[in-house]
């Protein structure tokens, strides 16, 4: 673990490959688990206010979990997460025509009908955030379903911090990444 800022950040972002690999896991991550994804709080109130945007885009079985769950929900333990589709699927999800997984927020991002991406837990997968008091503890989710992405950012020689550079900005700002890259070239040395 290492210090940058107000982040306590685990060494496997830097040592640890990853690249998602969507044609071998069809997105089980938004599929497979027994929680939505996690949301911060500033998120809960985006998500009902683009909840007509993206309607659209979702499945019958997704509106009906969102229309009788909410467009969040708040955990036992206060934190807040997407509704699921009978304890199973995230209620934003949608598949292609591969029955892939994806994101119905993300495609209405894609055609642009809204602005926001998606939550940013999601979009820094495989990172996971956990918020302490004092700081951020920014750390490595290995999770099965993810193997084939684990072997195709070794194959590629892509870190987790390099995968998800763009969420990691959108998290903490250009210059803590900078800062981050500058500790995975000391690191490697």
């Amino acid at each position: 673990m290492f210090q940058l800022g107000k982040t306590i950040v685990s060494e496997d972002i830097i040592e640890k490959d990853f690249v998602c690999n969507l044609s071998a896991c069809k997105g089980a991550c938004c599929i497979d688990g027994d929680a939505g994804a996690p949301l911060e709080k500033a998120e809960v109130k985006i998500l009902e206010d683009i909840y007509p945007l993206v309607k659209p885009f979702l499945r019958k079985e997704g509106i009906d979990a969102i229309e009788a769950q909410g467009t969040s929900i708040t955990t036992d333990f206060g934190d807040f997460e997407t509704p699921l589709i009978n304890g199973a699927d995230c209620a934003y999800v949608i598949f292609d025509e591969k029955k892939t997984a994806l994101c119905a927020i993300e495609e209405a991002y894609n055609q642009g009908e809204i602005k926001w991406k998606k939550p940013v837990s999601c979009h820094l997968y495989p990172i996971r955030i956990r918020e302490y008091t004092e700081f951020s503890g920014v750390n490595y989710d290995k999770w099965e379903i993810c193997d084939d992405a684990c072997s195709l950012g070794k194959e590629l020689q892509v870190p987790v911090y390099k995968f998800v550079k763009e969420a990691l900005i959108r998290k903490f700002g250009e210059d803590w990444y900078a800062e981050l890259e500058k500790v995975a070239e000391t690191y490697k040395r």
